[in-house]
């Protein structure tokens, strides 16, 4: 019950002083639940369905901005939020009878299609956020590693949310993270495997020359020395977990697992 009190009064504070401060209000309020609830990139759904008021707040407060007049990116940093947080609520909305994202879809709609996200001025869809104004209005790979879609093996959510006057170093290190981390990245049998995200979207990386590029731009010393072992430029992408990220991620070594082979 306390922490119930504390954190409903942390979120009305948030929605009255975040704007006096010069951020978008529903940071705060969204910040207060991601810092409640989210841990390592696991989520407690179960805490965040609890206080669903608490969301609520959250969504309203969001809703409640315009993004035409924030600066860009305050802009893209809003969208990226929007996504998340909708994800959030779209999980909540099937707790606790919901084991993967993709059972919150039906035979004619998948959940990426379905407009149920409430931004200023209509209803939208998580591909439209994605689609439509992300990567058609703030070209940067980067968001693909921030965009969380509640599963296993998506880039982790961050436990605090994206902000303008900080996003392109918190893109920066969401990125480096995930690419560092040997169960999305690593050298087999001279042959370099990848999370599937560089094959979704292979042409917001520049295609397999770009996406050794752009590896090589976030490799650490540990995976830099394991590139220059590739001698097959053909990708391997690995399986994608979809199960829901509320418990840790089984570590997975480059000696486990199956993967999928680009031909």
């Amino acid at each position: 019950m306390r922490q119930w009190l504390e954190l409903s009064i942390l979120l009305l504070l948030a929605v009255f002083s975040g704007e006096a401060c010069g951020q978008p209000s529903y940071q705060d309020a969204y910040g207060a639940l991601l810092a409640a609830h989210v841990r390592n990139g696991v989520v407690d759904y179960s805490g965040l369905k609890e206080q669903e008021k608490q969301v609520q707040v959250a969504l309203d407060s969001m809703a409640a901005i315009d993004p035409v007049g924030l600066h860009e990116a305050d802009r893209k940093a809003y969208y990226i939020n929007a996504y998340n947080i909708w994800t959030i609520q779209l999980i909540l909305e099937h707790w606790p009878g919901i084991r993967s994202i993709k059972e919150a879809d039906s035979f004619i709609r998948s959940p990426w299609k379905r407009k149920f996200v409430r931004l200023h001025g209509g209803v939208v869809s998580l591909d439209d956020i994605e689609h439509g104004i992300l990567r058609r209005n703030f070209p940067d790979p980067r968001v693909h590693f921030a965009l969380n879609c509640a599963s296993r093996s998506c880039p982790p959510l961050a436990a605090q949310p994206y902000r303008g006057v900080d996003l392109d170093v918190q893109l920066e290190a969401q990125t480096a993270a995930f690419i560092n981390n040997p169960a999305n990245t690593f050298v087999r049998q001279a042959r370099l495997h990848v999370s599937r995200i560089f094959d979704w979207y292979s042409e917001d990386f520049g295609g397999t020359d770009g996406v050794f590029a752009f590896l090589r731009r976030y490799a650490g010393p540990q995976l830099a020395a394991s590139l220059d072992t590739v001698t097959d430029r053909r990708l391997v992408f690995t399986d994608y977990d979809w199960s829901l990220n509320d418990r840790p991620l089984p570590t997975r070594t480059p000696e486990t697992g199956d993967a999928a082979v680009q031909p």
